[in-house]
């Protein structure tokens, strides 16, 4: 089955291909599995029929979001779909590319389960740890699948970056986060939803997620899985996604805990104040006007600091 939907406000064109259900049942499925996909050609198909394997006993769904592609990955899922040779199988065409975090999005929005799985389609993901992550989803409210079981074949440069951000988020929530942004996890729709309106659109939408849940107390649970060497060609832009990621950081750091964001720049300003002062009092015996500066640095800061935590608790 073929629609086309045009969403209000937009010119964009939005192709969804659906197969059937293998059962007459069309009740919600105890899971949902979301995949998003851009220019897949080389590992798709193999994704597609591993996440089969463990979707069909159970009546899970499918749901591949292609985003874009334009390497002939959309041309092969229309393939699969309507070979209707993958139980419970249904393909997004978003014929614009939007970015990982919207196909995750749109995957999420068209789900009947409450369980949403999400994981990558490049082959980098053990797609026979998912059953295991869904049962452990029964009790908490997001289950990731974190990468630091085996030898992760990421550049150590890369691998460097994410460990500066992982602390820096660890230090934010309060709490030892194993695996900031690993793309195969386990989360409740309604959770997901709460946040829905400050996810971005990009890569660092699991970050976001992973902070957010984390910073309110969320239960979220990190269960060890290895991590392979990616097939095909890496969508990351390293300069322009690095700088987006911690700008994304502290933009995230502010919605959620902007105390601990400003408390730095407000023990900086008082440590400035206080050394101006005591040179001031102590060398010039005057007070200046740099020191005063810096006290009503300190001042606006506490005060813009308290206002920006007093809105993140009302809301």
């Amino acid at each position: 089955m073929t629609a086309t939907d045009r969403p209000s406000g937009t010119s964009r064109l939005m192709v969804t291909t659906e197969t059937a259900v293998s059962t007459p049942d069309r009740g919600r499925p105890p899971y949902s599995i979301v995949v998003p996909c851009f220019n897949e050609i080389s590992s798709i198909e193999a994704t597609i029929n591993a996440l089969s394997e463990i979707a069909s006993p159970v009546d899970a769904e499918i749901i591949v979001v292609d985003d874009g592609s334009t390497d002939g990955t959309s041309q092969r899922l229309a393939e699969i779909a309507g070979s209707r040779a993958i139980p419970g199988l249904r393909v997004v065409h978003q014929g614009v590319n939007h970015g990982y975090g919207a196909a995750i999005g749109a995957g999420v929005r068209r789900s009947r389960a409450e369980l949403v799985v999400i994981i990558d389609a490049d082959g980098t993901y053990p797609c026979e740890r998912i059953p295991e992550l869904v049962n452990a989803a029964q009790s908490a409210d997001m289950v990731v699948g974190s990468r630091t079981e085996g030898k992760n074949p990421q550049p150590w440069l890369r691998r460097f970056a994410k460990s500066v951000l992982r602390g820096h988020c660890s230090w934010l929530v309060g709490e030892r986060i194993p695996d900031l942004n690993s793309g195969l996890r386990v989360f409740h729709r309604s959770a997901f939803d709460r946040f829905s309106k400050i996810l971005p659109s990009g890569f660092s939408l699991t970050t976001t997620l992973t902070v957010a849940m984390m910073r309110n107390r969320y239960s979220v649970v990190f269960i060890p899985i290895t991590y392979a060497e990616r097939v095909g060609e890496s969508k990351i832009r390293p300069i322009a996604d690095t700088l987006g990621f911690i700008q994304l950081i502290l933009r995230t750091g502010m919605y959620f805990a902007p105390l601990r964001v400003l408390a730095p720049l407000v023990t900086a300003l008082a440590l400035g104040f206080l050394v101006s002062l005591g040179y001031d009092v102590l060398v010039l015996d005057d007070l200046t006007d740099k020191t005063l500066m810096l006290l009503l640095f300190v001042m606006n800061t506490v005060l813009f600091a308290l206002l920006a935590d007093m809105i993140d608790k009302r809301s």
